[in-house]
């Protein structure tokens, strides 16, 4: 009776053991290329040690030169947690196994943020008129391709809108993160460029210097649901419930006077829970854009182009849908 007890705990505790060393697995958190990585570590580094208390596993930060590589990043796991604007989350979620678990809330308490077209403060472009009018003149400061607010929302609402494209509009076309735009508008290596307002923020709250005292904003985007976190799917579902429990708590326990002073180095009031429903506007923008190339493109033929319109009709008239259940 005892060996066969003995040997019952032995066999229960090897079951056990690959849960346990899964639980207690390293996990890395990814953060898109907004700006440098030594930025981006020295603002996010102190809620990265708290969250690694939290779950009581280590978690390290993952970086990147460009989106594309935290998404690549987090396909092939090695990232299970990521920060990410909406397109990037939204190609997380449709080829990385990715899944929004909560969304962050800025400073102001506002539910998003805003996409801008700037200037130097002392240049002669007044408006989004003058910048089409002399593009063939100028140097424009891009964003990352998979960024929401440095192309995905301008280039729907601002080039689409007034039927240009910035490849073919600007003398010269440079591609950089929000950071990299904006200094290249402040030292005047570009002409015009996209930013955004939350990375203005950021540059106020790391340089105690307003860029607006410096910077002319010619356009600003309709409002743009705020920055989602997302994990991976096939996270246990116990780990993924501490990881959304932190998130959505932090900056209000115990702990909460520092916790405050973390996100406000962020620029953040905290998160609240989300979920992939906040992608929703994200792919009606990029249907609407798949839409207008459609009917644009003279080398289809009228039945393909009526078969391709009718399916991204569908999938728009689908959105609309789980926007109204919502």
């Amino acid at each position: 009776m005892l060996r066969r007890t003995f040997l019952a705990l032995i066999t229960s505790a090897i079951a056990a053991a690959p849960a346990l060393a899964q639980d207690a697995r390293p996990l890395s958190i990814g953060f898109i290329s907004t700006e440098s990585s030594s930025n981006l570590k020295t603002a996010w580094q102190p809620l990265i040690d708290d969250l690694s208390k939290a779950l009581g596993v280590p978690v390290k930060p993952f970086f990147a030169s460009d989106y594309a590589g935290i998404i690549e990043g987090m396909r092939f796991n090695k990232v299970q947690i990521a920060w990410f604007g909406n397109k990037s989350a939204m190609e997380a979620v449709d080829r990385a196994n990715g899944e929004v678990f909560a969304s962050v809330v800025d400073k102001d308490g506002n539910p998003g943020y805003w996409s801008l077209l700037i200037v130097s403060k002392d240049s002669d472009l007044k408006s989004v008129e003058d910048v089409i009018k002399r593009g063939k003149e100028l140097s424009y400061g891009a964003g990352d391709p998979n960024s929401t607010s440095g192309t995905l929302v301008p280039g729907y609402y601002l080039w689409a809108a007034n039927k240009v494209e910035p490849k073919t509009l600007f003398k010269a076309v440079r591609i950089g993160n929000h950071e990299a735009n904006l200094l290249s508008v402040l030292n005047k290596q570009v002409d015009v460029a996209v930013n955004n307002t939350e990375n203005l923020g950021r540059y106020r709250v790391n340089t105690g210097k307003n860029p607006y005292d410096q910077l002319r904003v010619l356009w600003k985007s309709p409002l743009i649901p705020a920055d989602p976190m997302v994990y991976r799917k096939d996270l246990p579902a116990d780990m993924k419930q501490k990881i959304q429990t932190f998130f959505v708590n932090y900056g209000k326990g115990a702990d909460a006077a520092r916790e405050k002073q973390v996100l406000a180095t962020l620029t953040y009031q905290g998160f609240r829970p989300s979920s992939d429903a906040q992608l929703v506007p994200i792919r009606q923008i990029e249907l609407a854009k798949e839409k207008a190339r459609i009917e644009s493109d003279g080398t289809l033929a009228a039945a393909d182009k009526e078969k391709r319109l009718a399916d991204v009709s569908r999938r728009l008239a689908e959105l609309d849908k789980a926007v109204g259940t919502q």
